[in-house]
């Protein structure tokens, strides 16, 4: 029997996204968590910070009789890393496409930025997952995702998710990641790959000089994924799945 396989999405998505890979990998026993606000509501006082996050996807994966295989998309990513590094007994081994994010030298992207200012970010939450659902999809699908999933991405956005998305980003804001980022190599107790989406035209999880620098200090493994978007679990599973069949056969082997 594989490992359990336990999925972890980002912003500004719900588990839906997740519905490509699962198909590709064939698997029906995955395992798909929300953070909270990000497709599940979050509880009466919830920390959505870094550190709020990574004890709440400690405390699912405590739940589990065994350790998991651990995969990452987005800020999902950046959880699961966080895991890697300080709880690595809860794990089989792990997957994240943000390793990019603990490099020393990480600026985050613009939208970030306003984001983490006062006032220009609550704007910015306010246009984009405050509008009618209608105007939340264009939002969606600009960002690149289309179909049905996009639809469902779409009508989980709402005012809770921006608030979250505030909070998580004000919580993140430099030196926060480049300090964490000091503790990649404790990732190297458990096997890790590194996701590298080449065609992320944005880099929001950094460029990729910065996901090799943090893979090479995490001790994992590098997929380099050529013509593959940031939106991949939704765009391009395939490659992502080939990679990671392989990664966890030699894991069996």
């Amino acid at each position: 029997m594989p490992a359990p396989l336990v999925l972890v999405h980002g912003n500004p998505e719900s588990p839906g996204v997740w519905g490509p890979l699962i198909a590709a990998l064939g698997r029906d026993d995955a395992v798909t968590l929300s953070p909270p606000g990000f497709g599940m509501p979050a509880s009466n006082g919830f920390s959505a910070t870094v550190e709020g996050y990574r004890e709440w996807l400690a405390a699912r994966l405590e739940q589990f009789r065994e350790p998991v295989d651990l995969v990452g998309h987005d800020w999902g990513g950046a959880h699961v890393a966080q895991i890697a590094m300080t709880r690595p007994e809860l794990i089989r081994s792990w997957a994240s496409d943000a390793l990019g994010l603990f490099a020393s030298d990480y600026v985050w992207h613009a939208r970030a930025q306003v984001w983490q200012q006062e006032g220009a970010g609550e704007a910015s939450v306010k246009e984009i997952f405050g509008g009618t659902l209608a105007q939340r999809l264009e939002v969606v699908n600009a960002l690149g995702m289309t179909g049905p999933v996009a639809d469902r991405v779409a009508a989980g956005m709402d005012d809770d998710m921006g608030r979250a998305v505030l909070s998580l980003l004000r919580s993140a804001a430099q030196p926060v990641m480049a300090e964490a980022g000091r503790g990649l190599a404790n990732a190297r107790q458990r096997p890790g790959l590194a996701l590298i989406a080449l065609a992320d035209v944005d880099q929001a999880s950094g460029t990729p000089a910065q996901h090799r620098f943090a893979a090479e200090a995490a001790g994992a493994e590098i997929a380099e994924l050529a013509d593959v978007g940031h939106w991949w679990p939704v765009t391009h599973p395939q490659p992502v799945a080939r990679a990671l069949t392989d990664f966890w056969s030699r894991l069996d082997g």
